[in-house]
């Protein structure tokens, strides 16, 4: 009956939908991220306000970060009818708390490695761009997978940055059981609930045995 059910199958799809593709922009970002700071040589300061920026969207409350988003998107729907509430303020708004969970897990991977390999990829002449791609990369490939592991599970139990952007055409999982709350919980949220934990399960395990 759940799997017949067109509304929660659309939910499903919403969810995952937004939680894949803000998860990939994150960790693409993330990465880059964490390779600036801890590789660009900053001056202190200038490197102590960076990661001061880096850690607010991990202490700012919910709510406040909601708010801003809410103002900020207000501001741009002056400018253009693409930031109406919907699913891609919903995406921006995901990947804007994301980025910096992604990048602070890279960020200490990264600062374990040290800078031997990289000093004996330079030389042997090898470019930024191969250093990159054939070092640093896969080096980085648990710590890249960890962060994209944890943004995809927040974005996943995320409710109040999407309650906040969220559209009519837009709805989530966490905000469809939200509202079965006021009406009474079904049988076929208890199910819907159980299966996500049990997604949740199975995913944190396979990214531990691989």
């Amino acid at each position: 009956k759940l799997f017949k059910n067109e509304q929660i199958l659309e939910l499903t799809q919403n969810t995952l939908f937004l939680a894949l593709v803000s998860t990939a922009i994150a960790t693409v970002l993330g990465t880059a991220l964490a390779l600036g700071l801890e590789r660009y040589p900053w001056g202190r300061r200038m490197r102590a306000s960076l990661e001061t920026a880096l850690y607010l969207p991990v202490v700012t409350p919910d709510i406040i970060l909601a708010a801003a988003l809410v103002v900020i998107f207000g501001i741009l729907q002056t400018v253009s009818s693409v930031f109406q509430p919907g699913m891609l303020t919903m995406i921006i708004g995901h990947v804007t708390f994301q980025i910096a969970f992604v990048a602070l897990v890279v960020q200490s991977r990264l600062a374990g490695l040290g800078r031997e390999l990289e000093e004996a990829a330079y030389d042997l002449y090898s470019s930024y761009p191969d250093l990159l791609r054939r070092v640093l990369l896969p080096l980085l490939a648990p710590g890249i997978a960890a962060g994209a592991m944890l943004a995809f599970t927040l974005s996943l139990d995320d409710f109040i940055i999407s309650l906040f952007t969220a559209g009519p055409s837009s709805q989530t999982l966490p905000l469809f059981i939200y509202a079965s709350v006021k009406r009474g919980i079904s049988p076929e949220i208890h199910a819907l609930s159980s299966l996500m934990l049990l997604a949740t399960l199975v995913l944190v395990l396979g990214a531990e045995r691989l």
